[in-house]
């Protein structure tokens, strides 16, 4: 569901009455620039700062590895925190609904670092349901953290719980079958036990995952958030006391986003919704007319809506990647241009194949991450891609998509 406004923060100092998620987009985490005289938010590239009061910055250092808080007054190193990077965090966190969000380098460090907390309070036990994006999967799967996985369906989660459980995972709608989970009542059944969700695919624009009772929401910000191919970046928004654990780990872990980063990132949310908005459109129907093609055998496209689709043909999906023109076959998505690949090679690869088909990711089956061009343009390409139909293969696509909602 399309959400309309963002709770009340303040910022600086300043009360910010409740705006719409596209108006938040455009000025979260800049409400302070007009009163310093700037329009763009500067970039600081700085490592370290000079300070002359040695005792202030023990006292403000003995806070930070007390609670992790963010140091009060000028910026102490550039592995405690950034102000580049901070409008971002404080951006994010206004567009999820939660009180922070902590940026990492990667998605994959932001995941770990969850873990590394949760860990650290000795409970290495994760309950999780698959698919999840392939790395997260392996990530879980060979313990390289001290974790300990127990995989399940959404009815499970009650049953698979231990005292020494740390969260419940699940991604929705899931990487690559973009299946979907109801997350409130994953979130009742986790009890106590807080719930992350990866909501990469979905974005805030689309499912604020914390208003359904998810405790920690994950994004690879590479995708959508970054949203041009252009930066590396994960975050996870969540709650102010489950923040300073996370920057804890980040500045001992040394898993920090470059000020760079975080300056393309805050420029991506500001076109968040109009991106999510067009291509989620065009998606929509590209999953309607491979739905009513006799080379596809089946079309996942999500109740939620979004840009992704995913489709099995009958065919030989590796011929399909080497012939498309216009979009371009590589990993990766939430991009400008459309891209697609094929899971079981690539994106899953590294999950066990019979976990891999066990969680609906079929050797047949082809990811797409739909982009901003003209959908008859796409079209075209797909349609000389897929060739003609394999003989015996009858018109006999299934999905469970539904109408995309209106925008």
């Amino acid at each position: 569901m399309d959400m309309d406004t963002t709770s009340t923060r303040t910022h600086d100092d300043i009360r910010i009455a409740p705006r719409a998620l596209a108006t938040e987009a455009v000025h979260a985490g800049r409400d302070d620039l007009a009163r310093q005289g700037l329009h763009a938010p500067p970039i600081d590239l700085s490592t370290t700062y000079p300070s002359y009061d040695s005792r202030g910055e023990a006292a403000r250092i003995d806070a930070f590895a007390g609670t992790g808080a963010e140091p009060d007054g000028p910026p102490v190193y550039g592995r405690l925190g950034n102000p580049t990077v901070a409008r971002f965090e404080t951006a994010l966190a206004r567009l999820e609904g939660t009180e922070a969000a902590v940026a990492f380098a990667s998605g994959m460090a932001a995941l770990s670092a969850v873990l590394l907390v949760r860990g650290s309070m000795g409970l290495r036990h994760v309950v999780a349901v698959r698919p999840l994006y392939g790395c997260s999967d392996h990530l879980l799967t060979a313990g390289l953290l001290g974790t300990e996985v127990t995989w399940t369906d959404p009815a499970g989660v009650t049953d698979a719980l231990r005292p020494d459980t740390g969260m419940v995972l699940v991604e929705s709608p899931a990487n690559p079958t973009l299946a979907e989970v109801d997350l409130r009542a994953v979130a009742h059944a986790c009890g106590s036990v807080p719930l992350l969700v990866d909501n990469t695919f979905a974005t805030p624009v689309l499912q604020r995952p914390a208003e359904h009772g998810a405790r920690l929401v994950l994004h690879s910000a590479t995708k959508y958030l970054g949203g041009h191919g252009d930066v590396l970046a994960g975050v996870v928004a969540c709650d102010e006391e489950f923040a300073g654990r996370l920057r804890q780990v980040r500045f001992a872990t040394g898993g920090v986003l470059h000020p760079l980063a975080g300056y393309l990132l805050l420029r991506g949310l500001s076109t968040l919704p109009v991106r999510v908005h067009a291509a989620s459109a065009t998606a929509a129907e590209l999953a309607r007319r491979l739905a009513a093609d006799p080379r596809i055998a089946r079309v996942h496209y999500p109740r939620i809506g979004g840009a992704m689709v995913a489709f099995e043909v009958h065919g030989d999906p590796h011929e399909v990647i080497g012939a498309v023109r216009l979009i371009t076959p590589a990993v990766s998505l939430g991009s400008v241009d459309t891209l697609i690949q094929h899971p079981a090679s690539i994106s899953h690869r590294i999950v066990d194949a019979d976990d891999r088909k066990g969680a609906g990711v079929s050797d047949q089956l082809l990811r797409m991450s739909v982009g901003l061009e003209d959908v008859d343009d796409l079209w075209s390409d797909l349609d000389q891609a897929l060739g003609r139909p394999v003989r015996g293969a009858g018109n006999c696509a299934t999905s469970h998509m539904e109408p995309a909602p209106a925008h």
